[in-house]
């Protein structure tokens, strides 16, 4: 695949170690000691553990309770996974060469898919999040209560929270590295480009939550059934519907902002802070209904809750150990020369994640009471919360 290999893709490459040359194969396999740093395969472990048991039980829950939504959720996601990512790694073989310039490059991993560029854990990431975002927020009755759009919205800011974790450390700990010289990476904040903290961490599950909210959750909230060619259908239709709404959601920095960087920045940053001002008071109101009535049936999903509880934990310890090299750093560049986040902004990340995740705790009622099958008001999506 040497020839899809743009000029600023192997730059990156060597620049984290590796090369076109080297990068073999539909897929590749490695061994996980012999990767670049000890964070590397844990972070795999986490990743596509968590996305492999959210999988699984999300067809025990269609299984046993008859709600696909999680499904789906898992399936569109990874569509989507499918329809954005691959332009951006060969837009040569896309044809859109002359618009669009290699963004970034991942780092190998233990399993690589496309000669290098997709390491196993992002195609896992991208379902692993949006189940994380989308089941808390449902957990709160945010959708129940206030319908696609408020409830997608709420996904969109717990994604964010969740992802932004993740996003400010990986170029530190060279899991990948951006191409700042691109003009679609500008502004940056810091090690990581704004429309990447705007678009990819906030709009793009906001986008897939409305669309699998609207097509599933809420007719499976109506007590309606589907069959498998119709969940099908329906999941490559939210695929398709998220990726056209991730490019309308930033349309006005993109068009707007398309002559200057400060403008473009400050419209990305103004979608955030408007879609972080309506999901705040929308979250923090659902718990306190929640808790005022803590007996009323609701929905809840524990595997979420604890798993979330790992994931932050897991990241607390890779951001304890990259603090010494973080606070060493120099304009931005530790001594080995790798860029670093913002240490502020991924603290208000982990303070919104941890209490978003504590409120699923604090409004859910008795494990004895939510894992009755048999009672109608503990079918997922059919109690009211």
């Amino acid at each position: 695949m040497t020839d899809h290999c743009s000029p600023t893709f192997d730059q990156l490459a060597h620049s984290l170690g590796f090369s076109c040359e080297e990068a073999g194969g539909i897929v590749e396999f490695r061994n996980p000691f012999g990767l670049e740093n000890w964070t590397l395969p844990v972070l795999e472990c986490t990743i596509i553990v968590g996305s492999i048991l959210a999988l699984v039980l999300a067809v025990i829950r269609l299984r046993r309770n008859g709600d696909p939504t999680n499904l789906v959720l898992w399936f569109g996601a990874t569509a989507y996974l499918f329809i954005i990512e691959p332009p951006l790694y060969f837009p040569a073989a896309f044809g859109i060469q002359d618009h669009v310039d290699t963004m970034f490059a991942h780092n190998v991993f233990t399993v690589d898919f496309l000669w290098g560029r997709l390491p196993l854990y992002i195609v896992a990431i991208y379902p692993f999040m949006a189940t994380v975002a989308y089941e808390i927020v449902r957990m709160l009755g945010v959708f129940r209560r206030h319908g696609a759009f408020l409830g997608a919205v709420c996904v969109g800011f717990v994604h964010h929270a969740f992802y932004e974790i993740f996003d400010h450390i990986g170029p530190q700990l060279r899991w990948w590295e951006w191409s700042t010289g691109n003009s679609l990476n500008q502004p940056m904040f810091d090690s990581v480009p704004l429309p990447s903290v705007v678009v990819f961490a906030a709009l793009w599950p906001t986008s897939l939550a409305f669309c699998v909210y609207w097509f599933v959750g809420r007719k499976v909230d109506a007590g309606q059934h589907f069959t498998g060619l119709q969940l099908l259908g329906r999941t490559v239709t939210i695929g398709l519907l998220a990726s056209l709404g991730t490019f309308i959601l930033p349309l006005p920095a993109t068009v707007f902002g398309a002559g200057s960087t400060t403008v473009r920045g400050t419209l990305y940053a103004a979608e955030l802070i408007l879609l972080t001002l309506v999901a705040i008071p929308v979250l923090f109101r659902q718990w306190r209904s929640l808790r005022r009535d803590p007996e009323s049936p609701h929905y809840t999903n524990p595997f979420i809750r604890w798993y979330s509880v790992l994931y932050l934990a897991v990241f607390a310890l890779l951001w304890a150990t990259a603090l010494p090299d973080f606070l060493d750093a120099d304009n931005g560049l530790t001594t080995n020369g790798d860029p670093i986040g913002n240490l502020w902004y991924t603290l208000a990340c982990f303070a919104i994640a941890i209490l978003c995740v504590a409120a699923t705790f604090t409004t859910a009622r008795p494990t004895t009471e939510v894992a009755k099958p048999a009672e109608p008001a503990d079918i997922p999506g059919r109690a009211v919360a």
